[in-house]
């Protein structure tokens, strides 16, 4: 039996998950890997159309970011896979700190404090790592002018300028003419 067209196929599996048609898309990655099992293309597109059944905006989120890497790293399917490895055990982790006091569950139930995000931060020993792994499926919530200072710095120190300048440009109008905030932006452009 001749081999199914690999590129077709990647190109329908790719469409079917962009439309959010996770199971056929599975259907077409898994056809492509019966015939070519070491395509790395196909196994993401595996796990994130199952990831995709469970989390469609996660799943498109990774999914954006391995288009984005994959022709500038080497190592992009390695990034992906461990991010969806880290991916269920972060969440776990979150939602540990999250159920501390029920009151503040309910107030954060959509995102974790930036001061839990820190603790978190500090048992992983790495500010990157641990903002890559969530920074797809939760949201830090900043309760104040120090916390953001502080969390823009950390992105900009390790190499997240342009989301730590839209951070910066989504929430000047909160803090006005506040020249803390506004030397920010030197920080990040300054470097």
């Amino acid at each position: 039996m001749a081999k199914i067209n690999q590129e077709l196929l990647l190109e329908r599996a790719e469409r079917e998950f962009l439309k959010g048609d996770y199971v056929n898309a599975l259907r077409s990655y898994g056809l492509i890997l019966k015939d070519y099992p070491a395509l790395d293309e196909a196994k993401i597109g595996v796990f994130l159309s199952d990831l995709g059944a469970e989390s469609e905006e996660e799943a498109q989120a990774l999914f954006d970011y391995y288009r984005v890497i994959k022709d500038e790293q080497e190592n992009a399917v390695d990034i992906i896979d461990g991010m969806i490895d880290n991916l269920d055990s972060s969440k776990k982790q979150i939602q540990e700190l999250l159920l501390d006091p029920v009151e503040e569950q309910v107030e954060y139930s959509d995102g974790i404090r930036y001061s839990d995000f820190l603790a978190l931060v500090e048992s992983r020993g790495s500010f990157k790592k641990t903002f890559e792994d969530i920074m797809f499926s939760t949201k830090v919530v900043i309760t104040n002018k120090d916390e953001f200072i502080d969390f823009v710095k950390q992105l900009s120190s390790e190499g997240f300028d342009e989301m730590a300048l839209g951070y910066l440009d989504a929430s000047t109008h909160l803090f006005g003419n506040d020249q803390d905030v506004l030397a920010l932006y030197h920080v990040v452009s300054g470097k």
